[in-house]
């Protein structure tokens, strides 16, 4: 039933409220609603919090929105992990109603004293509402509010001056912190989940322990795998590049049946290693770990020496298998058998993975379900607490919410990214039901356009179910404007994935500018890690300069020492006159980050840009002093400001504001 006050479309509620909203640790987020009610009386709106425990936080006044009529909104933030929820509640209210009327009718000579008793009669209400107070705050607050009662009735002072004391901005502010709330009506609560600070914000280093330390023998030509104790070894170099997360591809045995050879043939060579992602031999599965990389000792020395340097650990789940996993010939009712009696192997025409076999979930779902938790469960207990998650929407939702659901109950701290490049309506279901992070389509946006739209949608749209991180490339996505792009785009696209989106990541090679594709128009690497063991010769690459990893560092600096950068939901897009040149700024507090990038690597660009200065929390006429990051130039801006970015020096400027001039 509507209530006295209709309150209608709350946001963010997801599915009704049965599943609960994104939410992160001391990350605001907004609360909207519709609220409106009959004839031309004033009312007010407010959200209050409940934190985990059910303590109902202090509540945050709502303020009309500047887009669209009857709409409120207001900015509230969970101060710890949890489940937290939220109501939005609204009223009938009389002060704000005699404020109006008072201002149009005493000023007209109309019911003048009527209205200064109505007004006085209010103020009293608010006093008698109020406890003694010891403290000068209070005391000050009672005073305030006795002056205007006063003024209101005394009659001997001229009308204006009367009005003047009811209408102090003093007097509103303790009016507006202490509220005559009528008619109330509560809407929710609605539920919102806060995790910690990794599910919003982190870097991302994925790297293969097999190429980790791998050596080639001169003679031969063979190569020895790395392993994890040589890979330990790479684990410097990243943290000292700023990432906080070293991602592994899947650490499995790997199949023998159907092993894919060198840029995905069918016809490898004994001493191919196969794609990690056909999981499972006859040496183990999903809980096992393979030969060549070492044992259980070797991963928990691994994942210790990652935690020592400020690293954590994400494993890669991949719920298929190869046809010679265990599960195969122990439950082949997980898997899906075809006519002719032979199990079916993994398409997405027109590519063939004839090394995988796809689990299917709706045979024995109970069975297939623990044992998945079982082996998730399995590697958090070596230290494991985050998971990157291949081709999750090839699952069922329903799999997913179980599972997500049953580690939050006891590890709440643990997070899952979903790689899944598919349709919006189920990358947002995937975060509905509980993933913490989602891969995007940003490596596929690289218009100006394109990156503005995304850039909002991410941010003001999405944001209540879908976390982005920002992948510049992955070890199955090497896009042209790479291929093609020339070092230039690497910077241009490191750039804009750092400061664009809290999390992102980085897949090895990057910063060495590797950009050759199997062939013209594929996305696939040639000689692609995926199926074979790739040697870089990190120490040589440094030594010639020939590495964007100062430039990775300087990024990651920037992000640690700027929290505007860390916050997702706060990009605000501004504009030029170059449609190859992107501008949008990030604002945190008193902590304001611009951001203006070429996207053109094989030009210079000369624009004009043109910023919301209000956005800033700047007026529109004021000039204030900025820092370009990268450089250590100071300048002074103002709304209108020229730029000339040289994608071969520096195409982005990183602007932090410094003051008004």
């Amino acid at each position: 039933m509507v209530g006295r006050i209709p309150v209608f479309d709350v946001a963010p509620v997801i599915d009704l409220g049965r599943l609960p909203a994104k939410a992160t640790e001391h990350e605001p987020f907004p609360v909207t609603a519709t609220v409106y009610r009959e004839g031309h009386d004033r009312l007010g709106a407010e959200v209050v919090l409940i934190d985990p425990q059910g303590v109902r936080r202090q509540p945050v006044r709502m303020t009309p929105d500047d887009n669209a009529t009857d709409r409120y909104v207001a900015w509230v933030t969970p101060d710890c992990p949890g489940l937290w929820s939220f109501e939005v509640q609204a009223w009938s209210d009389p002060i704000a109603t005699w404020q109006h009327a008072a201002g149009l009718k005493i000023p007209a000579g109309v019911d003048v004293e009527l209205m200064f008793t109505e007004g006085r009669l209010l103020v009293e209400r608010v006093r008698a509402g109020l406890p003694a107070s010891r403290t000068a705050a209070g005391r000050k607050t009672l005073a305030i509010l006795d002056a205007a009662g006063e003024a209101a009735a005394d009659q001997t002072r001229p009308v204006a001056v009367r009005l003047a004391a009811l209408q102090a901005p003093e007097l509103v502010a303790v009016l507006q912190a202490h509220p005559l709330r009528e008619l109330v009506t509560t809407a929710g609560p609605f539920p919102a989940y806060a995790d910690r600070t990794r599910a919003l914000f982190g870097s991302w280093y994925e790297f293969f322990p097999r190429s980790e330390g791998a050596v080639r023998n001169k003679r031969t030509g063979k190569v020895r795998s790395g392993t994890f104790k040589t890979a330990a070894k790479r684990l410097d170099a990243v943290a000292a590049m700023g990432f906080d997360v070293i991602y592994l591809p899947p650490i499995h045995p790997i199949g023998e049946i159907n092993r894919k050879g060198p840029n995905n043939t069918l016809t490898p060579g004994p001493a191919d290693p196969g794609s990690p992602w056909a999981i499972g031999s006859a040496a183990g599965g999903h809980d096992a770990i393979h030969p060549d990389l070492g044992t259980v000792k070797d991963f928990s020395a691994f994942v210790a020496r990652a935690t020592a340097l400020g690293l954590e650990v994400a494993l890669d789940l991949a719920l298929q298998c190869a046809p010679d996993h265990p599960w195969v010939a122990a439950h082949p009712e997980w898997f899906t058998t075809r006519a002719d009696g032979t199990i079916a192997y993994a398409e997405n025409p027109p590519k063939k993975y004839q090394d995988i076999y796809p689990l299917n979930f709706d045979n024995d779902p109970e069975g297939l379900r623990n044992e998945v938790l079982r082996v998730v469960r399995h590697w958090m207990a070596l230290g494991v607490r985050i998971f990157r998650v291949d081709n999750p929407h090839t699952k069922p939702l329903a799999f997913w919410e179980w599972l997500l659901a049953e580690i939050r109950s006891t590890d709440p701290d643990v997070v899952f990214l979903s790689e899944a490049f598919t349709r919006p309506a189920m990358m947002h279901g995937l975060g509905a039901v509980g993933y913490q992070q989602s891969y995007t389509y940003f490596t596929w946006r690289t218009a100006k356009w394109e990156i503005e739209a995304y850039l909002r949608e991410l941010a003001e749209d999405s944001a209540h179910v879908m976390r982005p991180n920002f992948f510049v490339n992955t070890p199955d996505i090497l896009h042209s404007s790479l291929q093609y792009g020339g070092p230039a785009m690497f910077k241009i696209r490191a750039a804009l994935a750092a400061t664009g989106s809290p999390s992102w990541g980085v897949y090895a090679g990057y910063e060495l500018f590797e950009h050759v594709a199997v062939k013209p128009g594929s996305e696939e690497y040639l000689d692609s890690e995926k199926y074979q063991i790739r040697i870089r010769d990190w120490a040589a690459a440094e030594a010639e300069g020939r590495t964007l990893a100062p430039y990775l560092t300087r990024l990651n600096e920037l992000r640690r020492a700027h929290p505007a950068l860390q916050l997702l939901r706060n990009v605000v897009i501004h504009t030029t006159d170059d449609d190859h040149v992107l501008v949008f700024s990030k604002r945190a507090g008193d902590d304001t980050v611009i951001v203006v990038i070429n996207l053109d690597s094989h030009a210079a660009r000369e624009t004009m840009v043109h910023l919301d200065m209000p956005a800033l929390g700047l007026g529109w006429h004021e000039s204030f002093l900025v820092t370009e990051e990268l450089t250590g130039a100071t300048w002074t801006w103002r709304e209108h400001n020229y730029v000339r970015l040289d994608p071969g020096d520096e195409p982005a400027h990183i602007l932090s504001v410094r003051g008004t001039s």
